[in-house]
């Protein structure tokens, strides 16, 4: 088992913690967030582990050479510009070559999301599978009564990718920040920008190529985004 981690952003919402220190490292129960999603993935039998650095590099990358997970952990560097989701995962190509899927998690989501169903339910002709659920936000991925990803929404603001979609024909879901990838995403990706969001590829490349939602059985998710996220998080984990 294969997986990245997105620790590479800027973790604005929750200055003035990371005006110091990367959000990866942003302690929960005493432990950084990088900590509890390395320790998830060792125990569901992952063996190797690209993590994507940019805001305060260096002490991730310190942090990482200090602790053994008893995996292997490779560092993916955007220190010279950050590439967002999509242009992060590409990046980090020579670093998950194979043909394994790969587990694909941001490094700020905090749940309860058993890994090892949602491998299986990850089928080979899948471009990607993305966790999702029925909580609410404001944007949202929709989906086809067989959970094939057709758009995206803004409920706030109204507005709809692709535009010409009929959104009453479809169902809402939040994205949960975790995904699997086929190893084939990468060459689908050559003609995207340096920088650009994993969901906007999908929105591109879902009219060809099949991105499938999954929604977990008694999901329970936290994003631990911002500064008042974080008393919420302490029980969250504690629950765990």
């Amino acid at each position: 088992m294969k997986a990245m981690i997105f620790a590479a952003g800027l973790g604005t919402r929750l200055r003035p913690l990371t005006d110091t220190i990367p959000k990866a490292l942003v302690p929960v129960n005493g432990k950084p967030l990088l900590h509890h999603l390395l320790t998830k993935l060792q125990q569901a039998g992952c063996t190797h582990v690209v993590v994507n650095v940019h805001h305060h590099a260096l002490q991730i990358i310190d942090y990482i050479a200090t602790h053994n997970y008893g995996m292997h952990i490779a560092i993916s560097d955007e220190s010279e510009m950050l590439l967002d989701t999509g242009g992060g995962l590409r990046k980090a190509k020579q670093l998950l070559e194979g043909e394994e899927p790969i587990l694909v998690h941001n490094v700020d989501i905090l749940s309860n999301l058993d890994f090892e169903p949602l491998m299986q339910a990850h089928h080979p002709d899948n471009l990607a599978t993305v966790v999702v659920s029925p909580r609410n936000t404001s944007r949202y991925l929709l989906f086809d009564n067989d959970m094939r990803m057709h758009g995206w929404t803004n409920i706030n603001s109204g507005e709809v990718k692709p535009a010409n979609i009929d959104t009453t024909l479809l169902q809402q879901y939040a994205f949960a920040g975790v995904h699997v990838v086929s190893p084939r995403i990468f060459d689908l990706m050559q003609d995207m920008p340096s920088k650009f969001s994993i969901i906007d590829f999908y929105l591109q490349a879902m009219a060809q190529h099949r991105i499938m939602g999954y929604v977990p059985q008694d999901f329970a998710m936290l994003d631990v985004g911002k500064v008042d996220s974080l008393v919420a998080a302490e029980e969250f984990i504690k629950q765990l």
